[in-house]
């Protein structure tokens, strides 16, 4: 059992399920185009339901080898959930629900690890307001590059529901991958959203509020001002070093200042005694 324990939290385990889930979500990709259902449509079944398989049986491994430890796991239950949502989808009066199984890429969140922020860069030594913007911005680039990442998948996860969902009756909005993903970006601007196509697409689908809202929700304000906090922490952490230098130079140059006068002090009185001395 600790072989098994030790391959499951090896990281060759763990980069294969990892590859498994991008592989998995190039296939829902290709799945939402008609040209690739005509042609291919059996191998990206059938390799659909492969990547399935690998996933329920990475949670029987877990669920045999760390038995109750598996349901102290937010991640655990995450991918069983969207596991069994998987599995349920094979249903015809589920089929909807199919486009869910690409929410465990999420996963692959665990992954990401923060880089160092860069540090060092002045500018103009005159300018220490441009200085604190300038480098505060080079160093919220890793951090929002990762946020980035994080709204490209939220986009396509919500593109392949679009495409899925109302892709049949708006075909000019959610008619393939591209177009989905273009609405999505105008929506998120806020752009006639509403009434341009929230509203128009509610008229044939009085739910698909339940689709826009949280899209709206997750990436106009929780991104967004994800981003912004990024930019206004890295600003106040700049400022602060700043700050921090420059009471720690002021102390330097208070401590030689201070030296240089005992210094003086030592060699007037030196003098002083000299004199006596030749006096006498």
């Amino acid at each position: 059992m600790k072989k098994i324990e030790s391959f499951i939290e090896s990281h060759f385990f763990q980069n294969f399920i990892l590859i498994i889930i991008v592989i998995n979500c190039i296939i829902m990709g290709a799945q939402t185009s008609s040209y690739m259902n005509i042609h291919y449509g059996n191998i990206l079944t059938l390799c659909d339901k492969i990547c399935l398989g690998i996933f329920v049986g990475e949670l029987l491994l877990k669920l045999i080898v760390y038995k109750n430890r598996f349901f102290k796991s937010g991640w655990n239950l995450f991918d069983t959930l969207i596991v069994l949502i998987s599995i349920l989808s094979d249903f015809s009066y589920l089929s909807t629900m199919r486009v869910f199984r690409v929410f465990r890429v999420f996963r692959s969140l665990k992954a990401m690890k923060s880089l160092k922020s860069l540090r060092g860069l002045r500018l103009i030594s005159g300018i220490e307001k441009l200085q604190v913007i300038v480098v505060a911005l080079i160093n919220s680039i890793p951090s929002i590059l990762w946020t980035g990442g994080l709204l490209m998948l939220i986009y396509y996860i919500f593109a392949i529901m679009g495409v899925s969902l109302f892709g049949t009756a708006f075909p000019e909005w959610f008619g393939s991958l591209g177009k989905a993903m273009y609405t999505l970006f105008q929506v998120m601007t806020l752009e006639s959203w509403s009434m341009g196509i929230s509203r128009p697409v509610m008229k044939v689908y009085p739910l698909a509020w339940i689709y826009f809202v949280p899209f709206v929700l997750t990436s106009s304000f929780i991104v967004m001002n994800v981003v912004v906090g990024i930019v206004v922490n890295s600003i106040s952490e700049v400022a602060q070093i700043n700050r921090v230098e420059k009471i720690e130079k002021d102390d330097i140059d208070y401590n030689i200042e201070m030296e240089v006068q005992v210094i003086k002090e030592h060699l007037a009185n030196l003098e002083a005694l000299m004199k006596k001395k030749h006096n006498e």
